[in-house]
């Protein structure tokens, strides 16, 4: 005998086959010609519902009724009306003989006294929760209604009954608890259907491709190339994806038009001022050639250190296991041989996977900012978890709270700390803040333990190469 299952109305293992064949059922929809937008597909969802309904409500009842004595009390109720009409005409003799032959058919047929009708509860105490729940959303609806309503119990038994005369009243009893399954079968089939075949549709037809455009678009780096958002799915939703791809395209487009205008700018502007360099080295006056002679050498500065953050060479790197603890030794030996003492805090060796020349720059613009303020810098290497975190602290005047957010803003410059004529131009940290980017990781800009400024740097230790280059069709 095959157990039903009540939760999913269906035999045991039958709801779960339909979940794990959702996905098959609705890449078959998207396929048939006429399905391909989220409208047309809702509408064969909603067909193919009732389909399984009609189809799967009546497979149920014949195999759940090999289990179980399930019945209609409407079909039940039919039969006393009629055999009670029979009755009403019938003479003493005549009664006992059709209740013989249907009790022989089965039934379980007997006249009762009519007060027996003052006696009916509409519960019994061994009736279940469900039961009680389920005969009240599904009550029946016949043409007549039998003596004391749809559900009626003596003594703890369920009764279908029917009036024939002022004294006499026919009563059907020995009804299976579980009657009303015959009636809610269908209701359930249908709910149980509806909740597969759309929670389905929901997440592999919409949820699931948005969720992808959506993550997509959160781990997109604009400025490492074009975006590709994948066109796939209902014509709704790759309308979305191909708009994404298009503007993906324009603003990529933007940016090399503005990177290629400002190159060719600060390039021809060199030209101009090594001809004004000349001139004013022919100067009399000492003191004024001094004074144009620093201008010029500001200016230029300011050209080289403009070419340096439009310089897209970490977006081009390839990514490579390297020692980053040797890499940041040596960064520390050359600092060392110009004359700045930066000290190394961490392991000997450690393996990363990272962009060598990237992560060389990022540390180097740290360190030049920390010894221009400080006279104390470390750079301390350490793991934490699948996390790589570099630190760069000195012990200058810091960087107040509030200020920190702007200061990795291309050319903002600080005046209120960290100011002692040695300020740049306010691109060393926003070159380090895009490489940082790049890795997949963060820039923090910390109070030191004693004072100054702490730089952290956390990006993933196995970066893979494919989470930080661009799709390329």
């Amino acid at each position: 005998m095959r157990e039903f299952d009540y939760v999913s109305g269906s035999p045991s293992g039958l709801g779960s086959s339909a979940l794990l064949n959702s996905k098959r059922v609705l890449m078959f929809f998207r396929r048939l010609p006429g399905l391909s937008t989220i409208h047309s597909q809702i509408t064969g969802v909603i067909l193919l519902s009732l389909a399984i309904t009609v189809l799967g409500g009546s497979f149920l009842k014949q195999r759940v009724e090999t289990g179980y004595s399930l019945v209609d009390v409407e079909e039940l109720a039919d039969s006393v009306f009629t055999i009670s009409s029979i009755l009403k005409t019938a003479t003493p003799e005549e009664r006992d003989i059709v209740l013989q032959a249907a009790n022989r058919a089965g039934w379980h047929f007997t006249l009762r006294p009519r007060a027996l009708a003052e006696t009916f509860k509409s519960s019994w105490p061994g009736e279940s929760v469900l039961d009680a729940t389920m005969d009240w959303l599904f009550s029946p609806d016949g043409r007549q209604t039998p003596l004391g309503g749809w559900k009626t119990f003596v003594d703890d038994k369920r009764v279908v009954s029917a009036e024939i005369d002022d004294k006499t009243i026919l009563v059907l009893d020995g009804l299976p608890s579980t009657a009303f399954w015959s009636e809610v079968l269908d209701y359930l089939v249908a709910v149980i259907t509806l909740i597969v075949l759309f929670s389905s549709f929901g997440v592999w037809a919409i949820t699931r491709p948005l969720r992808k455009i959506a993550s997509a678009a959160a781990n997109a780096d604009i400025t490492s190339g074009r975006v590709i958002f994948e066109e796939e799915g209902s014509v709704e939703i790759v309308a979305v994806a191909r708009s994404l791809n298009g503007m993906s395209d324009r603003i990529t487009d933007m940016i090399h038009g503005r990177t290629r205008m400002l190159r060719g700018v600060s390039h021809d502007l060199r030209t101009p001022l090594t001809r004004l360099r000349l001139r004013i080295e022919r100067v009399g006056d000492g003191q004024l050639r001094d004074m144009l002679l620093a201008d010029i050498s500001r200016i230029d500065s300011l050209l080289k250190e403009s070419l340096s953050y439009l310089r897209d060479d970490h977006h081009r790197e390839q990514v490579e296991t390297i020692d980053l603890a040797t890499t940041l030794q040596t960064i520390c030996s050359e600092f060392d041989d110009v004359g700045h003492k930066v000290d190394y805090i961490g392991p000997n060796h450690l393996s990363a996977n990272c962009k060598p020349l990237a992560i060389t720059r990022a540390v180097t613009n740290l360190c030049e900012n920390a010894v221009k303020f400080g006279d104390k810098v470390a750079i301390e290497l350490k793991r934490s978890g699948d996390k790589v975190v570099v630190d760069v602290s000195d012990n200058g005047p810091g960087i107040p709270k509030q200020s920190r957010a702007q200061v990795l803003e291309p050319f903002f410059k600080l005046n209120a700390a960290r100011t002692d004529g040695n300020a740049g131009f306010g691109l060393g940290l926003s070159i380090v803040g895009e490489i940082v980017q790049a890795h997949r990781g963060t820039l923090e800009l910390l109070d030191g333990e004693s004072s100054g400024l702490l730089a952290r740097l956390t990006f993933p230790a196995d970066l893979q190469a494919d989470s930080v280059t661009a799709q390329v069709r």
